[in-house]
């Protein structure tokens, strides 16, 4: 008999992939942990191949897994699309966007306060950088986006400030002041980014990107490593493995606003904008 392929186990796949991890995807869906460890174990039973490789909070794909999860994503557009032209939706759902680094402090929270102010709305998030979910707000792709933005527009409400911290590890030193800072960064497109190069600049300071890397994971363990700084949100709850630097210049912090797609009603952009406030509030 071929294999079957669970459409539930099939969300939970693209779930881990777009989280970045089994932790922030069990909460993005509302499952547990172990829940979504089943799911992917069904799958790989079902095909009777390895599809993600577990490393701590993260998860890495193997080759497999990124076969199936490019044909995932294809069934289950297909899926969704057939449920909608059917008529046999359920409740509405409401597509929310955020940055890897902002998840990565408070998705769990962000995710219970988003399901308790649309009780009647199916909650997912997708998780991906300022520049490509202001595009796909924009486009109407995803409902809504959490956005450092300083644009004001009728679409974009104020959702509160939030501080951005030197880290690195905690033996690492700095050159001298006359020599470039080594940093690590993400790669382009990416806002942190711009703001840490524009505070050398300001300083007269070179930055050396020593490290550029595609995803929060590879910052954390270039920084981890003693490559250089880098700058991130800062939380109570501190990145593991790094320490605030307090000899580097504050910033400002930043603007943080949600931005609807058009034609969603402002008043949702704006209970999802509390619900970033209350949010912050509580780990800020």
């Amino acid at each position: 008999m071929s294999a079957v392929l669970d459409v539930v186990a099939l969300r939970s796949l693209v779930a881990v992939a777009e989280c970045g991890g089994f932790h922030r995807a069990a909460a993005a869906l509302y499952l547990t942990q172990s829940a979504i460890s089943q799911h992917l174990r069904k799958l790989e039973r079902a095909l009777d191949r390895k599809l993600v490789v577990r490393e701590g909070r993260h998860a890495r794909f193997t080759a497999d897994g990124e076969l199936l999860l490019a044909e995932a994503r294809r069934i289950l557009d297909v899926h969704d699309e057939a449920v909608r032209r059917l008529g046999a939706e359920g409740r509405g759902t409401l597509v929310f966007g955020s940055t890897e680094h902002a998840a990565d402090r408070f998705l769990p929270e962000l995710a219970s306060g988003m399901r308790t102010a649309f009780p009647d709305r199916e909650i997912r998030f997708r998780l991906d950088r300022t520049a490509r979910l202001a595009d796909s707000v924009d486009r109407g792709s995803i409902d809504l986006a959490l956005l450092i933005d300083d644009t004001v527009c009728s679409r974009s409400i104020d959702a509160g400030r939030f501080r951005l911290e030197w880290f690195s590890a905690p033996d690492w030193q700095p050159p001298p002041e006359d020599r470039p800072l080594p940093m690590v960064v993400f790669d382009q497109p990416c806002t942190l980014r711009r703001h840490a190069i524009e505070a050398m600049d300001a300083l007269g300071r070179g930055p050396d990107l020593v490290c550029e890397a595609a995803d929060l994971s590879g910052v954390l363990a270039a920084a981890r490593a003693g490559l250089g700084v880098t700058l991130l949100p800062s939380t109570k709850t501190r990145p593991v493995g790094l320490v605030e630097r307090r000899d580097l210049p504050r910033l400002d912090p930043v603007q943080l606003r949600v931005r609807a797609k058009p034609g969603l009603p402002v008043d949702v952009a704006e209970v999802a904008a509390n619900v970033v406030r209350d949010v912050l509030a509580e780990v800020a």
